[in-house]
């Protein structure tokens, strides 16, 4: 019985102990988040990140802006997101363009992709297709 109560009284301590440690963490997110989008107000990636945020705010009741920074072939925003602090409050929305093709284009990158920049998830997809004319007699 002695042992049941130690027991139980350890469990409570190291539960107590883990439990202080979770109180503390702040729950994201706390504050406004930037959602920047390399091009400008109306394109598809703009109305993409617009409807992205608004889903966002509505979900986790808290406000995701979206700023519109086009410009260098989307350089100018994804550089903003690259050098901003990493912790989640400035995000990028963007086509592949800025993250994909111009380190290939550029020689002189004013951010590295893949050291700045963490993926979090593909938001569209847009397959392309190409159509002939059957008299043209390819497949």
């Amino acid at each position: 019985m002695q042992r049941a109560r130690w027991m139980a009284a350890l469990l409570c301590s190291v539960a107590a102990i883990f439990s202080f440690g979770v109180v503390a963490q702040e729950v994201w997110p706390a504050r406004p988040v930037r959602v920047v989008v390399p091009s400008s107000p109306g394109g598809g990636t703009d109305v993409f990140a617009r409807v992205l945020s608004q889903g966002l705010s509505e979900v986790l009741k808290q406000q995701f802006v979206v700023d519109n920074r086009p410009g260098g072939s989307g350089n100018i925003g994804a550089e903003i997101v690259a050098k901003a602090a990493p912790d989640g409050y400035t995000m990028l929305v963007s086509a592949n363009a800025s993250i994909a093709i111009n380190p290939v284009l550029h020689r002189k990158m004013p951010f590295d992709v893949d050291r700045d920049l963490a993926p979090v998830t593909r938001g569209v997809s847009a397959p392309l297709v190409l159509i002939v004319h059957p008299s043209l007699q390819v497949k």
